[in-house]
Formats: structure tokens, sequence, C-alpha cells
């Protein structure tokens, strides 16, 4: 652990800094909410936000990926280039828990080698949050309100400067391009009060504590309450597109007129779709709405957590923002819960 201070005055300056060197994807304002994108002016860095559309992850899976192209004609492949060296600034501790998953996701068994290069060359400054993003956050009751890994710097707010937390070589070497100061024994009472005071401001949302979850799923593969689900659900995907845990997708091959030149392109996919479990001969093994509700909340709170020692959801509430018709998972978790209660109690 290495600590120093950052002013807020100098944080402009800290980007800047590394405007040469690396492409820098942070929070900005965008259309009346935030979202990451590649800074080109320092001062459109906004760490005050309360949370993004899109999550972090898609500089590291990408909505649309290039995997290679080919010319049929000549026999050649060529493989898309990578993205250069990024760091990717002020990700929410919620986001940095998503992140910690995708990596052990394709990082190991099928390991994914775009995937691992891309993480490679990424740094990570994340962001200590010190109040709820909105009513729809629950990250407290799953566990990520906090991060202690994970990342290259970590910063805390302070007020008019940030503690920074630098915990790899690479995180070093970044401070290299900031005009940090050394921490004070008044800079670490502060932080130790601003990191006391964050919890009280934080609810337990779900009515059970997390550790219950899978064995809750468990009971409930038959609960009436999927097929409400169901009747209600769209079947937009809205849902599963802003969740920053959910890393389906598919391949396709991509030609041009001549059917000689083209790209094999990777993108993201969605369970929620009708068609996501269609297979050979047109059968759909998952067709109804109900049954793909069910799903999506059992991966992200048994199935994943199970295969890779991680629960797939990490209280960001960005599908309850996205959910027109309030499918949420605070709502559909708690229901569960005091279903079984009642049922036990019969």
């Amino acid at each position: 652990m290495s600590l120093t201070i950052l002013r807020k005055t100098n944080l402009s300056q800290f980007v800047a800094g590394l405007l040469p060197h690396y492409r820098v994807g942070g929070p900005v304002k965008f259309n009346g909410s935030y979202a990451f994108k590649d800074i080109q002016d320092p001062e459109d860095l906004r760490l005050d936000y309360p949370t993004t559309i899109l999550p972090p992850k898609k500089y590291l899976l990408p909505v649309r990926e290039t995997l290679f192209s080919f010319d049929h004609s000549t026999g050649s492949i060529t493989e898309a280039e990578l993205p250069p060296p990024t760091v990717l600034f002020g990700v929410h501790t919620c986001d940095l828990h998503a992140i910690q998953l995708l990596d052990r996701v394709f990082t190991r068994g099928h390991i994914d080698p775009n995937y691992v290069k891309r993480r490679k060359q990424t740094l990570i400054i994340s962001l200590e949050c010190l109040n709820p993003c909105d009513e729809h956050s629950f990250c407290k009751s799953m566990g990520t309100l906090t991060a202690d890994e994970g990342y290259d710097i970590h910063m805390i707010d302070l007020g008019d400067a940030y503690i920074l937390d630098a915990i790899s070589e690479e995180g070093q070497n970044l401070l290299k391009h900031a005009p940090v100061e050394p921490v004070t024994p008044k800079d670490m009472q502060r932080m130790n009060t601003v990191l006391n005071e964050k919890w009280s401001r934080f609810p337990y949302r779900l009515d059970f504590d997390v550790s219950e979850l899978s064995p809750l799923l468990t009971v409930s593969m038959k609960s009436p309450l999927w097929e409400e689900l169901g009747q209600r659900c769209l079947g937009c995907a809205a849902c599963t597109i802003v969740c920053p845990t959910c890393f389906c997708f598919d391949v396709k091959d991509e030609t041009d007129l001549t059917l000689t030149r083209g790209e094999r392109a990777r993108n993201w996919d969605s369970c929620q779709l009708d068609d996501f479990a269609t297979v050979a001969g047109g059968h759909n093994f998952r067709q109804s709405k109900a049954l793909r509700q069910r799903h999506r909340f059992m991966r992200k709170g048994k199935y994943i957590l199970a295969a890779h020692e991680y629960l797939g959801c990490v209280g960001c509430g960005r599908c309850a923002r996205a959910c027109l018709v309030d499918i949420t998972p605070v709502k559909v978790f708690n229901e569960l819960y005091h279903q079984r209660e009642a049922g036990g109690r019969s």
C-alpha cells in the first residue's frame, strides 16, 4: 500500500499527464446522464457522477468487436488490432467487482485471448462510493460497497482532495504523471472519518443476508413468481444490455457484396431475446419469457456463483433503471424470500 494526496485542483493536470501515453476512459456528462467515454479534454471527466448508462465493461468486452478480417481471393486472415494501453478512470466499486468476475470468466478454462490482451493493457483507477447512486442501487446488500483489490489506484474523496492508494507497480508509475503530496496524520484521520461515516448512508435493501441467495433460488425453481414476471416482461433485453456482469455474445461472419472479403465479429447477446435459445430444427429450449426471467435471476444469484465463485449481481441497479415494467432484483429476491418464509410457516 502506498498512500498519497491529490488536490482536486490538480486532477485535470493528472489526467492531462496521462493522455499522451494512454487512452483514458472515464465518466462524462452525456445526454442528461453519464457515460464512460474516451476523455479528450480533462475538464470533461466527472467523478461526482451517480452511475453510467453502460458499465465500463464495454472497454474490455466491446459491444461489437471485430475478431479478424478475411479475404477468400488471397486466402488471407488478418487479426484485428487491439486498442492502445488504456486507463479506466473513476470506476465505482460495484463495477470493479464486476470486472473481477469477468477476469475470472475469460481467463480460466476456455481462455479468451482478445479479452486477456485487452485486460493486460488496461489499468484501473477506482473510486470509493460515499453516497448511494440512487434508490435503485443495493451494493451494500451484495457486498460490493467497497473493494480492496482489482484496481491499480483507488481514490477516496476527502472534500478538497483525494487520497490515492496505489497497490500495483503500474499504479505507482501512473502517479509519476500526478502532482501528489505525502499523506499527513490529519489526512489519515479525515480518511478514516469519511470511510466510517459512509456506511450509514447505504441501506440494506435485501430482507435477508446475501449468503442465503443461492439456497433461496434453489428452492424457488417452481415459484409462481416466474410466470408473473414472464407476463410482465417485454423481452426487450434492456436489463442484460446494461448489466456489468452479463457476458453472453454472438459471433457472425459478415461479408461484402462480392462474398470474397469480410470479417468475423463478436456482438453482445442476451438470454432475454426470443431467438437466444433457438437451436437446430427451430427448437427453442427457453421459449417463454417466464423461463428466460427465471434463467436470468438464477444466473445472477446461483449459476455464476457455482461456476466462478462470484455472485453474478453486484447491486449497481442499472437493470432496475432500464426496465420499463419494474422488474428489479431487489423486489424479485425479496418476494422469493417472503414466499419461502410463508411456505415454511404453513
